[in-house]
């Protein structure tokens, strides 16, 4: 039985609100089986999934308000999955990812509370070579960049699932491995640009991160 200790919150997106029960704070833990261990996931790490993080917030304001129609979208490392449910809520076509053995269950969770119809989760790890997953037109994700070991495992995680023209988003709180994913991806044949967020005014500390635009 799962010991971690949860809240509930409400995020605004104009007038729209979703709603997130995720984890207490970021010192909750319970891997009773062994499973995230299994998984390589340390104690220190497992509650990073649960809590909502800014760049998360900035991924989720930028999807509200992107043009989605007609595209199959794929967020990697989705985490509690604030920017699969902003999708959700907007109809769009959603697969969310992430490699926790928690992750599936609270999205499960928040989009009954939301009352949103099922988004799709596969457990993925980024070295995973078949997911069953096939190619999407828009692939998303923030704080990926966090630790060097992952920055190729990613960068050929996204290249796997990218149709041949595809658009890639990443929302990168400034963890110091930009560069050198910015260079894995061009050496994959991806064009890229960097920009700063329209407003963060819904944060409730500063973002000195940017958003990564990938596209071929």
């Amino acid at each position: 039985m799962s010991s971690f200790r949860i809240r509930y919150q409400t995020l605004e997106f104009d007038q729209v609100d979703i709603h997130l029960r995720t984890l207490r704070d970021n010192q909750q833990f319970s891997d009773d089986a062994g499973e995230a261990e299994d998984l390589g996931i340390s104690s220190a790490t497992w509650p990073l999934f649960g809590v909502v993080w800014s760049s998360s917030e900035v991924l989720a304001h930028c999807m509200f308000e992107h043009d989605i129609e007609g595209l199959r979208i794929l967020e990697v490392g989705c985490g509690i999955g604030l920017t699969s449910l902003v999708l959700g809520h907007r109809l769009a076509d959603i697969t969310a990812t992430d490699q926790h053995p928690e992750a599936e269950r609270f999205l499960q969770k928040n989009v009954a509370l939301n009352g949103l119809a099922p988004i799709p989760f596969v457990r993925a790890g980024w070295g995973d070579d078949d997911c069953g997953l096939g190619e999407f037109d828009l692939i998303i994700g923030s704080d990926l960049l966090y630790e060097r070991p992952n920055v190729e495992p990613l960068a050929a995680f996204i290249d796997r699932h990218a149709k041949p023209q595809c658009q890639v988003i990443i929302v990168d709180p400034g963890r110091g491995q930009q560069a050198r994913f910015c260079r894995t991806m061009e050496d994959l044949g991806y064009a890229h640009t960097r920009s700063k967020p329209s407003s963060t005014d819904y944060l409730s500390k500063p973002f000195r991160g940017e958003i990564l635009a990938y596209a071929r």
